[in-house]
């Protein structure tokens, strides 16, 4: 069963009397060079763990679960230990029975993966891949990056612009590229058209790979503080940090300026032009 084939992929939903979710983001991946891409990006050796959120159909699970599969005998030719799924709706855990009988390594669990209970999966080292609608992108990767035990890595596929402002750089710096770059090293594997999906999106997507950070100077730091200090020098993007930070952490203005200044930062840049380093920095040394 090819589940790149849109024929194939109308046919198994019209035989569950189901279709694409606006809501939950369904658009199905039909594109095997793309899917190969994924893989390949994922580095998959035979005893990983792979926790994949939002399985669909299992165009990607079956090659996550096993590279050569068992009826075309097509595939990467390497195949994860366990691939557990986690899927939210009803309708599609049906489908995953049914394209999935042939694999015996992989678990397919209904639930909403912000809501679940991580830690019984979690407990070994294990990699996460997922293709996640906008709504879901921070939630999903603050939850697992703030993790007791955040996974070895996370290839993901997102809308093409989430996918820059997660990787930006100053002075093009933002509360999501600060959220995640705390923790990780992201970067872009891929730009994936909008014509590689049935139904077609109204956006380009792209592969990111995201390489959480091992000891990296930041054990020490307080994530709370952290992240009170960022929002509230993002709270409004184009004014002065001065000015926000003073406002939203309640303190006076010159004092603001003179916690700036003893950190090497001027108190009329943007919150956008500052680097992790800076606010680790200003979280160290406060006032």
């Amino acid at each position: 069963m090819d589940l790149t084939s849109p024929k194939i992929i109308k046919e198994l939903l019209s035989k569950h009397k189901t279709r694409p979710s606006k809501g939950l983001g369904q658009n199905f991946l039909i594109d095997k060079k793309i899917l190969k891409r994924i893989i390949e990006s994922a580095d998959i050796k035979p005893d990983d763990i792979i926790l994949e959120v939002g399985p669909g159909l299992g165009t990607l699970t079956q090659e996550l679960a096993r590279g050569v599969h068992p009826h075309t005998k097509q595939g990467s030719g390497v195949g994860a230990g366990k691939v557990i799924s986690v899927e939210k709706d009803k309708t599609m855990i049906d489908i995953l029975k049914e394209t999935l009988k042939d694999f015996n390594n992989v678990e397919v669990i209904q639930g909403d993966i912000l809501k679940l209970d991580l830690e019984p999966y979690t407990l070994r080292p294990y990699k996460i891949i997922a293709n996640i609608p906008y709504y879901l992108t921070s939630p999903l990767i603050r939850k697992f990056l703030e993790a007791e035990n955040p996974p070895q890595e996370m290839v993901l596929m997102l809308q093409k612009e989430v996918a820059q402002r997660i990787c930006a750089k100053p002075p093009k710096m933002s509360l999501l590229a600060v959220s995640v770059q705390f923790y990780a090293d992201p970067e872009i594997v891929s730009y994936v058209s909008k014509n590689c999906f049935w139904p077609s999106p109204k956006v380009d997507s792209a592969i990111i790979k995201i390489k959480p950070q091992i000891n990296a100077g930041k054990e020490n730091i307080d994530a709370d503080l952290f992240f009170k200090i960022v929002k509230a020098g993002f709270s409004q993007p184009r004014k002065q940090l001065a000015g926000n930070l003073s406002k939203i952490l309640k303190i006076d203005k010159e004092k603001a300026a003179a916690w700036l200044l003893k950190n090497k930062i001027n108190p009329k840049q943007r919150a956008e032009t500052l680097n992790i380093e800076d606010w680790t920095s200003l979280t160290e040394n406060l006032y």
